[in-house]
């Protein structure tokens, strides 16, 4: 069933891309266009006191355009998709009551896809269970926590990339809570959202796109992104700050590397997340793409599809 009122359907626009790319700024200008507040789809400027290292909105873009989902979190708190998923569900439905279009920005691929497609229903897992799962990790690392979900679903493990220890991490939070196999309760089914989604994604030459980035990374530099760091050292252990622009400093800091050497991986590592970023957006068929720069075209063609 569809949102709709006397003023008509209601419509979500996404704008995506990669990291560096150039969706903040376009971004607050369509919302103006449009007469729309921003939900933001960064899975990082959730948390506070993680500005600089994320680009979360400033003072001035949150006073230009109302933001959501911009710096709500604590970092020891725990956030995932599915609370992502249910919580802006909830929003637009009250938010659809009033207005006639929400835009959301970002570039967290999970995030994005979780109020596109969603995400399946799987269960809520029992504290208790998770601390002892993140204690184990803790104690005798990602090696432990594979041997058993390997044992308990061979067909995940054989997928999974098996480097990223939160998503070996909750497949076998799911195997353990339920008794049944993860890759089982995975349906990967599209859901059917009550309001249309136009998505609009950004995009630039590489080269353009790498000499961006970079320079962000500087500009973050010039900004104190190394103060902030270091305030959010004694936190290094939480998943919050297992974030790029954070880890390379903590390394800094351990007298790892020259600091030097940190600003560069940083960009290095900014760099191959923008690609793992394009590789999953361009499996999606429904994504229009754009130059930054085709702000006209980027209008007519949302004009066309309201």
């Amino acid at each position: 069933m569809k949102y709709a009122s006397e003023q008509g359907e209601k419509t979500l626009i996404v704008l995506l891309g990669p990291t560096g790319v150039g969706k903040t700024e376009l971004s607050l200008r369509l919302a103006e266009k449009f007469k729309s507040q921003i939900i933001s789809s960064d899975s990082r400027q959730l948390f506070r006191d993680m500005t600089i290292g994320t680009a979360a909105p400033t003072i001035d873009q949150l006073n230009r355009v109302k933001h959501h989902f911009v710096g709500n979190l604590e970092l020891t708190d725990y956030y995932s998709a599915a609370q992502f998923e249910a919580e802006v569900l909830t929003f637009l439905e009250n938010y659809f009551l009033e207005n006639n279009v929400a835009l959301m920005t970002g570039g967290s691929m999970m995030y994005i896809d979780a109020i596109c497609k969603g995400i399946d229903d799987l269960p809520t897992i029992d504290t208790q269970l998770r601390n002892e799962i993140m204690q184990t990790f803790e104690t005798d690392g990602l090696e432990s926590i594979k041997i058993q979900l390997k044992m308990l679903d061979p067909e995940y493990y054989n997928e999974v990339d098996l480097k990223n220890y939160k998503r070996v991490i909750h497949a076998l939070e799911v195997c353990l809570m339920t008794g049944k196999t993860y890759s089982s309760l995975r349906k990967n089914k599209t859901k059917e959202r009550p309001f249309n989604i136009i998505k609009i994604g950004l995009t630039r030459d590489r080269v353009e796109l790498y000499e961006r980035i970079n320079h962000r990374v500087d500009e973050m530099m010039a900004q104190g992104l190394l103060e902030e760091a270091k305030a959010l050292y004694p936190h290094k252990q939480l998943n919050a700050l297992n974030t790029v622009g954070y880890k390379e400093l903590f390394y800094y800091f351990e007298g790892n590397c020259t600091l030097e050497d940190a600003v560069e991986k940083i960009k290095q590592n900014s760099r191959i997340y923008s690609k793992k970023q394009m590789t999953w957006f361009k499996r999606d068929k429904e994504i229009v793409w754009f130059h930054p720069d085709q702000e006209s075209e980027i209008v007519e063609f949302i004009e066309n599809s309201l």
